[in-house]
């Protein structure tokens, strides 16, 4: 398979977004191809920072750098703001970003935007119940203990706070997270749940349940997708051979349920039918985490190759099937993603962290590229 085709397809698409987008940010798309634009409102903007910079490096063209250094000025009145920021997913919109810039420019005003994102989170950490709250507000009836699989992908967040800064509170409050995730989130037979409760007060255990899967006991595919990619980055920053192990078997897992073209439906344990959304953002996020497995692995280690080979097939098959292949009308890289079948949100259309994770893995896979969830 030919990355470097891939990724210079997805690069058309990206140009003719430029002038498209603005300093406006693509979300998810409603079934016309072209993408909803948001001015700060989402747990998503940070994805369409992220592919600027990947393609900036890919290129070294000054209009991707510009964009991106202007969309992260933007991250920066947002936090100024406290604009739409009282949620876990400050990962997402800032390890993208202002990170980002760190990582590739080593700019000192992007790192310590950064790490005031880094305490934004923190004040989602719950020391009575020990996590990380996903949403609402401190006490919430609803969800004051309730943590989610997606917030393994905000963790990196707080690692890198740590290596940067020397204060160790913010790798242990997200050390604690990761432990409480991989066992109550991670079933018996590698499956995961999407969502788990816990007492706020005493951090019991309640009961698991999802939000976006099918059923309280199936196993939404993009969940097992952040499960296999977090865990691998928390095993990364740990070295705890657990969260190297439970990301292994959670891909095992995702791979020996997949359809005969390698991409997932949106949730494992829904009825497939020829109508039934595929997630094609699921197999993007895996193909990366799978990637990140795989560079822990020895040589010699048998599954080493088993991983990378299904990353690779699952990638030839989002290209061949797929891709919009340098489409300069189409505004995605990866057709048929889902943002909420069960919600009946944008089902079947583009979204824009699978374009995102689409080109981290091509990225990845063609000069070994990583992103942005570590230094490098």
């Amino acid at each position: 398979m030919n990355w470097t085709t891939a990724i210079e397809q997805t690069l058309r698409t990206t140009i003719a977004n430029l002038s498209r987008f603005k300093t406006r940010f693509p979300h998810v798309s409603n079934g016309d191809g072209k993408y909803e634009l948001l001015d700060h409102t989402s747990w998503t903007e940070g994805f369409w920072s992220g592919i600027l910079w990947l393609s900036y490096e890919y290129t070294n063209d000054e209009a991707f750098r510009e964009a991106a250094v202007q969309s992260v000025a933007s991250f920066r009145e947002r936090l100024e703001q406290d604009k739409q920021l009282d949620h876990h997913d400050i990962g997402f919109l800032y390890s993208l970003s202002a990170k980002a810039q760190w990582i590739i420019e080593g700019d000192e005003a992007a790192k310590a935007l950064a790490l005031q994102a880094a305490d934004v989170l923190m004040k989602r950490w719950r020391s009575g119940s020990q996590l990380i709250q996903a949403w609402g507000a401190e006490g919430d009836p609803e969800n004051g203990g309730r943590i989610i699989i997606d917030c393994l992908m905000n963790l990196p967040l707080l690692y890198w706070a740590t290596e940067q800064t020397g204060n160790p509170d913010y790798a242990a409050a997200a050390r604690m997270h990761a432990e409480k995730s991989r066992r109550f989130l991670v079933r018996g037979d590698d499956s995961s749940y999407h969502t788990f409760y816990f007492d706020p007060d005493t951090g019991h255990a309640i009961r698991g349940g999802t939000h976006q899967g099918f059923q309280d006991g199936s196993t939404w595919t993009r969940g097992q997708a952040w499960g296999i990619y977090g865990f691998a980055l928390a095993y990364r920053y740990f070295q705890e051979p657990a969260f190297l192990e439970t990301s292994k078997r959670l891909a095992r897992y995702f791979i020996a349920h997949l359809p005969e073209d390698h991409v997932a439906y949106w949730d494992f344990d829904a009825p497939q039918t020829g109508g039934t959304p595929r997630d094609s953002s699921a197999s993007a996020i895996t193909a990366c985490g799978l990637l990140e497995i795989v560079g822990h692995l020895s040589g010699d280690d048998p599954e080493r190759e088993v991983l990378l080979a299904a990353a690779q097939r699952s990638m030839g098959s989002l290209i061949e099937h797929y891709f919009t292949a340098g489409s300069e009308t189409e505004e995605g890289f990866l057709r048929h993603g889902s943002y909420s079948v069960r919600g009946g949100a944008s089902p079947d259309d583009f979204v824009i962290w699978g374009d995102y994770f689409f080109l981290e893995a091509l990225m990845r896979l063609n000069s070994g590229v990583p992103g942005y969830w570590y230094e490098r």
